[in-house]
């Protein structure tokens, strides 16, 4: 007779495994939180000398100020979401939404679709004091925030009736391709995803962004020739240069390209154009075509369509695995489909197994922004760009004294003395 043991049992071994690396990604990011907390912190007093010249030593209070607030809130809001996901996992939670909801309405299409809206619903009534806070609270006490409550709850209204126009015709999608599709409906899904990506690229500048903020065409007739010179020197066409309404929602600012193909727009935040010279927009608009001249949008592109492609085949396969749910604490029906669960639980779990990749992923950020750095240098110059930034540091009240390893492990853009130090060394284009 066969016997198994707990240590041979799938399920057994992909609980342990889901449940060793939670615990290891949580205090790992404690552990970086907390350096950088101390690290920000003791820092405070003092700016540092390649800064001295330009940032008071008030701003840099602030920026370390705000940067241990935010690392504060974000080490509880690491926790609260710990036990959140052990709640919906290990202990039962979406099993038991589940089964209720079988109980109620049966086996069927409906039933799965409720399943995701009900998690959705949830999870959002339970970020919503977090969200309430960091808006209201820590925003509002460095002067960032510009959002009333009712704008608050407005986008809030609008986020939730988009994503059910939007999103319940794709999950019904998803699912029905999930149920009759055969064994290969994991590759259907992803050629569905990856069109209805780039079909959201195409039509997100016009119909979307449009519904949250009010975007005019630039009115600067000196800027708007200076910014189209540079964009015709580089071999980029856009669609039209716009200025977005940012302040109505916050403080701080950029500026950035969206749209795909033709439809590509440059956006700059109302709060970027009061603070900076024609010049410096300029070299900010340039990091963003250093993008484009190098094709980083694209390989993003490409990386995520590869990454999905990785992501949806194991879903195919983990689908079929009934470890896949019982190592995750949930039941699966047993006469029914399980599709809106394995979607969900692959959801819950796969940032949890994927975290450690985190850091790779930042490297190849920070690559490019360095990359879209030395463009910029090459067709507008150090010293503008420099000063560009310095002002966005400033008034977004971002550290000049992160935690190197924090940043190694997390940043997207590399840290400001090192990558003002990397400008310094390239040489400024010719006038």
């Amino acid at each position: 007779m066969l016997v198994t043991t707990p240590m041979s049992d799938p399920s057994f071994l992909f609980t342990c495994l889901f449940t060793v690396t939670l615990v290891l990604g949580l205090l790992t990011k404690v552990w970086l939180s907390s350096r950088q907390i101390r690290h920000v912190a003791c820092n405070r007093e003092a700016v540092p000398s390649a800064f001295s010249a330009t940032i008071s030593l008030q701003a840099h209070h602030k920026a370390a100020d705000y940067t241990v607030a935010k690392a504060r809130l974000g080490l509880l809001e690491m926790c609260l979401g710990a036990a959140l996901l052990m709640a919906w996992t290990l202990l039962g939670g979406l099993s038991a939404l589940n089964q209720f909801l079988v109980h109620l309405l049966g086996y069927g299409m409906v039933q799965q679709l409720s399943l995701l809206v009900a998690f959705v619903l949830i999870g959002g009534l339970l970020d919503l004091p977090l969200s309430w806070y960091q808006t209201f609270v820590l925003e509002e006490r460095f002067g960032f925030n510009k959002m009333t409550l009712k704008l608050w709850l407005l986008d809030m209204l609008k986020s939730a009736l988009m994503g059910a126009l939007i999103g319940l015709p794709i999950v019904a999608l998803m699912l029905w391709l999930m149920a009759a599709s055969g064994s290969l409906w994991w590759l259907w899904a992803w050629l569905f995803w990856m069109g209805f990506n780039l079909l959201l690229l195409v039509i997100y500048p016009t119909l979307i962004a449009p519904l949250f903020n009010k975007f005019e065409p630039l009115e600067d007739e000196t800027l708007k020739a200076r910014v189209t010179a540079l964009m015709q020197r580089c071999g980029f066409h856009a669609k039209g240069l716009f200025v977005m309404d940012g302040s109505k929602r916050s403080a701080h600012a950029n500026a950035y390209f969206t749209g795909f193909g033709a439809a590509k727009r440059v956006v700059f935040y109302d709060t970027l154009l009061s603070k900076l010279s024609a010049a410096e927009v300029d070299a900010v608009l340039a990091h963003e075509l250093g993008h484009f001249k190098h094709k980083h949008i694209i390989k993003r592109i490409v990386s995520m369509f590869a990454m999905s492609l990785a992501g949806f085949a194991l879903l195919g396969y983990l689908t079929q695995q009934v470890w896949f749910y019982t190592g995750l604490g949930v039941l699966p029906n047993l006469a029914g489909a399980n599709d809106a669960l394995a979607l969900l639980l692959f959801m819950l779990a796969m940032p949890v197994l994927s975290f450690f990749i985190a850091p790779v992923m930042a490297r190849f950020s920070r690559k490019h922004e360095f990359e879209a750095d030395a463009y910029a240098v090459q067709q507008t110059s150090a010293h503008d760009l420099s000063t560009a930034l310095l002002k966005l540091y400033e008034d977004n009240a971002s550290t000049l004294t992160p935690d190197p390893l924090y940043v190694s492990f997390y940043y997207s853009h590399p840290g400001a003395a090192e990558r003002l130090a990397r400008m310094q060394g390239l040489r400024a284009a010719p006038a």
